[in-house]
């Protein structure tokens, strides 16, 4: 009996290694296959970028000055608030909303 058992466990043992084999070359080429497609579409990138004409990036126009800071109300607003509080005189605050409405 111990006879038979041995040329089965021996085939197990071989047919299992040679699975293993096969399973981790195959992992490899398609790892290998994996990274050259990879490379491939980021050389074909690379090469329809440069045969690109480069036309420059259109500027957005500038923005008016205004825009950039406070409203020209809440400038205004400001304004009233200092010369309430007395912070600002009556000539300061005329010459300061001249300025401001041009």
């Amino acid at each position: 009996m111990f006879a038979r058992r041995r040329p089965l466990l021996r085939a197990a043992v071989v047919g299992g290694g040679a699975y293993m084999a096969g399973r981790s070359a195959a992992n490899r080429a398609a790892d290998q296959q994996y990274r050259d497609a990879s490379q491939e579409e980021r050389l074909s990138n690379l090469e329809q970028a440069q045969a690109q004409p480069q036309v420059p990036a259109q500027q957005p126009p500038p923005a008016p000055s205004q825009a950039a800071g406070p409203s020209l109300m809440d400038q205004l607003s400001q304004l009233t608030e200092l010369h309430k509080s007395g912070a600002l005189t009556d000539d300061e605050f005329a010459a300061a909303k001249a300025k401001l409405l041009g």
